[in-house]
């Protein structure tokens, strides 16, 4: 293992000087009481224990120095091998200081991520068990109760099994998008880009969603009259789940008799902007780092009323960034939201 030396070799100087002045004066005034005085002998004399103090004391220092940083890196790079055995051993000590300080602040980050990472994974789990958990357990209990002797009823039995394959339904909904999800976060969806007209896409999901939003006669509406096609280069069939999802969002969240309107921008570097406004509820502001994570909710009991698999607006982020465009969400509670994401503009 590679050993660099400082280079400055100021304390054995000074030690050695201090010998070499001692030998000096003891010489000198030895000579002048008890022999001849003689300066080349006395200097002479000085100079070679000089010499010889320099060499044996940056010998030793350096080596009584070295053996105990050693042992520092080794003990050290038990914990982290990759940071410490690739580099050479320093008997510098303020490099060595800097060194084990930055080791220090990085294990500390490290740590302060993986419990982060804990956190949101014991969220998470506690989150999609509730999520599966609910249909289940209804599922198991229209079943139960049909085998306990309700089958036998023609009107209760068929109510029942409806019930029962909506639980199933809501199921595969989950599965279906944690699936989905799982496919964007491993980069194994791939994407097929075609050009296409935002407009119609936009159109057909108002169309798609235009029963639920007349529930809570909730408008769809767009912010102005597009006489005219926009193309956009992207996965088409993503880019409706996109709308799709943050429309859904909005009527789901929407107040009754409220507005869901879009907008189609120019935006720099030969981008358009796609922005869904509402007047719904809004989101508190510290929610709002948070809405795409998955299974986030904000109210934990009335969201999940609302239905939904809890992976929407997740959904849409990794969709978004696969595309290598950007999302982007302003809220004000109680006064609405703005979801509004970029795509590739074509001519």
């Amino acid at each position: 293992m590679a050993v660099n030396f400082k280079k400055t070799y100021k304390f054995a100087v000074k030690s050695a000087l201090y010998i070499a002045f001692f030998s000096f004066g003891f010489l000198l005034v030895t000579l002048y009481f008890f022999g001849e005085l003689n300066y080349y002998l006395v200097f002479g004399f000085s100079s070679a224990i000089f010499i010889f103090s320099f060499f044996v004391l940056q010998y030793r220092v350096e080596r009584f120095i070295y053996r105990r940083v050693k042992k520092i890196y080794d003990d050290v790079s038990l914990l982290d091998s990759t940071t410490f055995r690739s580099q050479p051993i320093t008997t510098d000590m303020a490099t060595l200081t800097k060194e084990v300080k930055k080791f220090a602040t990085d294990k500390k980050l490290e740590i302060e991520t993986l419990k982060v990472r804990e956190e949101y994974r014991r969220e998470f789990l506690g989150n999609i068990s509730h999520e599966l958990k609910t249909p289940l357990f209804t599922v198991q209990g229209y079943i139960s109760t049909l085998i306990d002797g309700a089958a036998n009823d023609k009107v209760l039995r068929k109510k029942y099994l409806e019930r029962a394959e909506k639980g199933v339904e809501r199921l595969i909904y989950i599965v279906k998008d944690l699936d989905l999800i799982t496919k964007l976060e491993t980069g194994d969806l791939n994407l097929e880009y075609t050009i296409f007209d935002i407009v119609e896409v936009i159109k057909n999901v108002f169309e798609l969603l235009e029963m639920g939003a007349a529930n809570k006669r909730i408008t769809l509406t767009f912010d102005s009259k597009y006489s005219n096609p926009i193309f956009v280069k992207a996965d088409k069939d993503k880019i409706q789940q996109v709308v799709t999802n943050l429309i859904m969002n909005s009527i789901r969240y929407g107040r009754n008799g409220g507005t869901t309107e879009v907008s189609i921008e120019s935006f720099v570097n030969k981008k358009v902007i796609i922005r869904i406004t509402d007047n719904g509820e809004g989101v508190q502001k510290q929610h709002i780092p948070r809405l795409f994570e998955r299974f986030y909710r904000i109210d934990k009991s009335g969201a999940r009323s609302e239905g939904g698999s809890g992976l929407g607006l997740a959904i849409v982020k990794h969709i978004i960034e696969a595309h290598r465009e950007k999302i982007y969400v302003e809220s004000q509670f109680g006064m609405g939201s703005e979801f509004s994401f970029t795509l590739e503009k074509q001519k």
